[in-house]
This record gives C-alpha cells, sequence and structure tokens, in this order.
C-alpha cells in the first residue's frame, strides 16, 4: 500500500498514459532515477524536478493546509 499521495498520483498518470519509467523521464527531461525515487515516496526531492514531472499531467506542486497544526494569528 502506498502511503504518499504524490508518488501515488504520478505512478497513477503514468499508468494511465501508458508510459514506462523511462518514457516518463524522458518527456519530463529529469533521470530514470528520480521517477523511481518519485514513484517510491523518497522524501527528500528537487522540487524543479518533481514539477517538470508533474506539468506533464497538467499539474504542479502548490501550498497545501494541514489540518493538524493550528492557523497562525
Amino acid at each position: 500500500m502506498m502511503l504518499d499521495p504524490l508518488a501515488a498520483f504520478v505512478k497513477q498518470r503514468r499508468r494511465l498514459l501508458r508510459l514506462s519509467q523511462p518514457d516518463l523521464a524522458a518527456k519530463a527531461g529529469v533521470g530514470l532515477r528520480f521517477v523511481r525515487e518519485l514513484e517510491q515516496g523518497k522524501s527528500t526531492l528537487r522540487l524543479d524536478k518533481v514539477n517538470a514531472v508533474l506539468h506533464l499531467f497538467g499539474h504542479e506542486v502548490g501550498p497545501v493546509p494541514v489540518l493538524s497544526s493550528p492557523e497562525p494569528e
């Protein structure tokens, strides 16, 4: 079971487009190792490379509210 929503999203979209990991890496201009680490949920990834992959799916990384944190006053 994959717990990382970003990893799950990328893997699902890649499969929907019938792309292999090497194909996705080539189209996004990132390395194959990066795609593998992204899909495995690595916790430290370069944001510019994540966005390069997400742009292929019409998305980008952005701020998301965290429900467990109190809002600053």
